[in-house]
């Protein structure tokens, strides 16, 4: 859907527009990135399990390992407006320059993700505390987080910024016209809370499936991606949270719903 939109801004010369390879060449490196980052998230969880809280974790460990998740599941869906934004208006001729322009485009997405896992951090405080004094509270904990999800899913906000990940183009053609201080991190910083309004009900949902569940992560990257690039996604996303609100009635009398919100024992070796 994005590379077959116009150009970001009016005067274009040929020569400062990627190439059908280069822009093959940009898509494939975040793909494979996104792969690499998997893998280092599936050998952690493999050590972890799933319980509830953060397992013991240290808040530094913690934003680390979910700067890796983002990487994982958003890279796919986010490298077509990071290269599509380089390709509109990177008029340097160097392969380093352009690729400088999406570190710095993909750092500012990045950061936004960042603040957003720092929120995550203290729910999973809190939420751990709760259960291993209540254990029961834990049901109701996780109805509490598939109904957020659900009614995220099917409400205005998710529209409006699902609209913009899909077709984020009018705003990367107003972010054309800044000054050029620092201006690809802007503008990564920008489409990455836009990407945070658009997905947090979706993240929220791994509170009672597992913050480090691998197959739970897969489903909601599938999901994300289907949203984003496919012709009929808001009617999946619609969809999508039917199903939470669904397991948000399910969940306080089917606990096997609930796996990341069992109390679980810290991890020394990990704080």
């Amino acid at each position: 859907m994005f590379l077959k939109r116009a150009s970001l801004s009016a005067p274009m010369r040929p020569g400062n527009l990627l190439t059908a390879r280069q822009m093959t060449a940009a898509w494939t490196l975040m793909v494979l990135i996104a792969l690499l980052a998997w893998l280092l998230v599936a050998e952690q969880a493999g050590g972890m399990g799933v319980g509830a809280g953060t397992m013991g974790m240290s808040l530094p460990l913690f934003l680390l390992l979910w700067v890796v998740m983002m990487i994982a599941m958003m890279f796919p869906s986010m490298a077509p407006v990071a290269v599509t934004w380089v390709r509109g208006i990177g008029r340097q001729s160097s392969g380093a320059a352009r690729a400088a322009r999406i570190a710095q485009f993909t750092s500012g997405y990045l950061i936004a993700w960042t603040a957003y896992g720092l929120l995550t951090y203290g729910i999973l405080v809190g939420t751990g505390s709760l259960v291993a004094d209540h254990p029961q509270a834990g049901r109701w904990i996780g109805a509490g987080a598939f109904l957020l999800a659900g009614l995220q899913q099917v409400g205005p906000l998710k529209d409006m910024c699902l609209t913009h990940c899909r077709s984020p183009m009018g705003q990367l053609v107003r972010y054309a016209g800044f000054r050029p201080w620092a201006r690809d991190l802007r503008v990564g910083l920008h489409h990455g809370l836009y990407c945070v309004g658009c997905c947090w009900g979706l993240m929220i949902v791994l509170i009672p499936l597992g913050t480090m569940n691998i197959a739970a992560m897969a489903a909601i990257s599938v999901v994300i991606l289907v949203e984003k690039l496919w012709r009929l996604g808001p009617l999946f996303s619609v969809a999508v949270g039917v199903v939470f609100l669904v397991l948000a009635v399910l969940a306080p009398f089917q606990s096997w719903l609930l796996p990341g919100l069992e109390p679980s024992a810290p991890m020394d070796e990990m704080g």
